[in-house]
């Protein structure tokens, strides 16, 4: 069974922490939990009106959690400029309009201008593996490839979060992305709307390496507990992986 990376999105833990303006819940010490419970690594997203996480918990997390960091980030000179000066170890470039809820889909690398490419280079001559944000789409893939990218996130979200009679479906696209990032040598992560019912089938596939789950598991940590909503993951992962 080869391992699979669990990285928790603490995005939420700020949203909560922003709500009433202080100090808490912090999400430097959510991370700390979240790796002490089994999390391989931690992702948190800098958006440009700063709606959940902030730029000294990018900063901190950076500093003072040992673990492996995924900066997500739009394709701007204000985020590449930030992955610079803080390296983290992994970025993910994703697509971002200013009145959206959540991310929306995945980055239409296609119709990207050419700071997109500007931005790959640029971190990776920061040392920094980039990945990129995108539908299973084979020709979308392609392009990050052709631009640089080492890895995709593929968006999951129309999968986990539409109705269940079209999981199959679903699942056969998401499928067929995997198998055109195999087939363009990146690496190949998963994410967006993930849950305890819908993380399996995505596990169990060897070729994805790190699933990213963020919402769901906050949201179910003010019944469970973070540590323990982490250790089901963990176990739901690991379950998925040896079968």
């Amino acid at each position: 069974m080869t391992h699979l990376d669990l990285s928790v999105n603490v995005d939420h833990v700020a949203t909560l922490r922003n709500a009433r303006g202080g100090t808490f819940p912090c999400p430097v010490e959510a991370a700390r939990v979240a790796v002490e419970a089994g999390a391989d690594g931690i992702t948190v997203h800098l958006r440009e009106d700063r709606r959940h996480i902030r730029d000294r918990d990018v900063e901190r997390i950076r500093g003072e959690v040992a673990t492996q960091l995924n900066f997500e980030m739009a394709a701007t000179e204000e985020m590449v400029a930030f992955a610079e000066r803080i390296r983290p170890p992994y970025c993910c470039i994703v697509p971002e309009k200013r009145a959206e809820l959540t991310t929306e889909g995945g980055l239409d690398v296609l119709r990207a201008g050419p700071f997109l490419a500007q931005a790959v280079q640029r971190l990776r001559a920061a040392h920094v593996r980039v990945s990129i944000f995108i539908e299973a789409d084979p020709a979308q893939i392609e392009a990050a490839a052709r631009i640089g990218a080492q890895a995709i996130e593929l968006h999951t979200g129309t999968y986990a979060e539409g109705p269940v009679a079209d999981r199959p479906a679903q699942l056969a696209r998401l499928r067929r992305g995997v198998e055109a990032a195999r087939a363009a040598g990146l690496l190949c992560h998963a994410g967006h709307g993930l849950t305890y019912d819908t993380v399996g089938p995505i596990a169990a596939w060897p070729e994805v390496t790190e699933v990213s789950i963020g919402h769901f598991l906050i949201s179910q940590s003010v019944f469970e507990g973070l540590p323990a909503v982490v250790r089901r993951f963990r176990a739901l992962i690991d379950a998925a992986r040896a079968a």
